[in-house]
């Protein structure tokens, strides 16, 4: 049943590519706002991580986050190539996008699978919903991201729930070795909401300003922002 969900959840990923099918990214400041809105609900999700990793261990929480925006910042530098053309810029943006989006799948999949070994199978199924509910606008971010770079509808859905292929893969092992998921939860949380902000304010904001100005850019991160929030709001007051 854990693995089961968590499956169903990384498809869910994939349904974020759908609306971003029919935005038009030749126009640079519609690819400017949007690169914006992908930038605020990214910083709106690692921001809401953190209260459930504080309320596990803050210490962990914490490092897990400065540990979280050094391995992202690696990577950057690994994959950066200085006389790259814009369209390998923008492809190399959305590499690494996915891969935060990879790592942050992981504390969700154990969520998934500590939600079923509490033994009360709706906790469990409930956890999972808000989980795939919560994962569609995170595949909107890294659509608007692959959109940016010219990828097709299909290749968004398909990168959309590949970055969310942790989740029935750690959540069975986490359904029966909980106890050890537990200590690494914060950890991973932590992780995901340092990598989060270090893409989104070093790497999406600043290509969101070049494409729609200072002004476009507000506007898209505050829009961004404020679906996430309003996403995260409503789940916790139905589940």
């Amino acid at each position: 049943m854990a693995a089961g969900t968590g499956l169903l959840s990384a498809f869910a990923t994939g349904l974020g590519a759908l609306p971003v099918s029919l935005t038009n990214m030749d126009a640079p400041r519609i690819r400017g706002i949007s690169t914006a809105f992908a930038a605020g609900m990214m910083i709106g999700a690692s921001l809401f991580l953190l209260p459930e990793g504080v309320e596990h261990n803050a210490t962990s929480t914490f490092l897990g986050m400065l540990l979280g925006a050094v391995g992202v910042w690696l990577a950057e530098r690994h994959l950066d190539k200085p006389d790259a053309s814009v369209m390998a810029r923008q492809s190399r943006r959305g590499l690494l996008l996915f891969l935060v989006m990879f790592l942050h799948s992981i504390p969700e999949g154990t969520a998934i699978g500590v939600g079923f070994a509490t033994g009360d199978l709706s906790f469990g199924l409930t956890t999972a919903l808000a989980i795939s509910i919560h994962n569609i606008p995170e595949g909107m971010a890294i659509s608007l991201s692959m959109r940016t770079a010219g990828a097709g509808l299909a290749r968004c859905f398909w990168f959309s729930v590949l970055s969310s292929l942790p989740q029935p893969i750690v959540a069975l092992p986490a359904l029966y070795l909980t106890a050890h998921f537990l200590v690494l939860l914060p950890w991973g949380l932590g992780f995901a909401s340092g990598a989060m902000l270090f893409v989104a304010l070093h790497e999406l904001i600043p290509d969101a300003i070049s494409d729609a100005g200072a002004r476009g850019t507000a506007l898209g991160t505050a829009l961004g922002f404020a679906a996430m929030a309003s996403c995260t709001l409503l789940l916790s007051l139905y589940f």
